[in-house]
């Protein structure tokens, strides 16, 4: 078992679980795969991929595995099936949560041609405002199959969640299994 992560915070985090002090990380680009072993499962959950900010970093990404993974091996994602509806004019608003101390307010830009969301959520307290961005490029299941395709990876399994219930047009998520041939 090995990570990647360009995150020292989260690498921390990892090294304060049971176990985790044995699982060797290399600090880097998750989209060019900074490591030179050969794997049978390399996964990304919780709609990671997504934080490649373009359609060019995403396909790099399936590249970048593609060349680490053993025959037979598999790539697992896990990713949210857009909801356009959620935005209103290509924007949105939101209260997340409301209290006597505080409040945090959930603001969002939809760009249809980039399929970008670009987000603040603006925590009101009272030592004042605090801001944390978040931008997120989302894919298309479809595309995703094509960004995979092209690098000599084939769908094998997908389903809605990690339960396996079947993935349909009402999904709002999925969990994909890519096999290299």
């Amino acid at each position: 078992m090995e990570g990647v992560d360009a995150s020292a915070a989260m690498v921390e985090r990892l090294r304060a679980k049971p176990g985790g002090d044995s699982i060797p990380v290399t600090m880097g680009d998750m989209a060019r795969v900074p490591v030179s072993g050969r794997f049978w499962l390399v996964y990304l959950v919780f709609n990671t991929l997504f934080g490649l900010l373009s359609q060019a970093r995403q396909a790099e990404c399936f590249g970048s595995v593609a060349r680490v993974l053993d025959p037979g091996g598999m790539f697992v994602i896990e990713c949210f099936v857009p909801d356009l509806a959620r935005f209103d004019h290509d924007q949105r608003v939101q209260a997340r949560s409301v209290t006597e101390d505080s409040a945090v307010i959930e603001v969002s830009r939809h760009d249809k041609v980039r399929q970008r969301v670009n987000t603040q959520m603006i925590t009101l307290d009272g030592q004042g405002m605090h801001l944390r961005p978040v931008a997120i490029r989302y894919s298309w299941p479809a595309e995703l199959d094509l960004m995979a395709d092209r690098v000599g990876l084939g769908l094998t399994e997908r389903h809605a969640d990690w339960d396996r219930r079947p993935f349909t047009s009402a999904s709002d998520g999925h969990v994909s299994v890519y096999q290299r041939a």
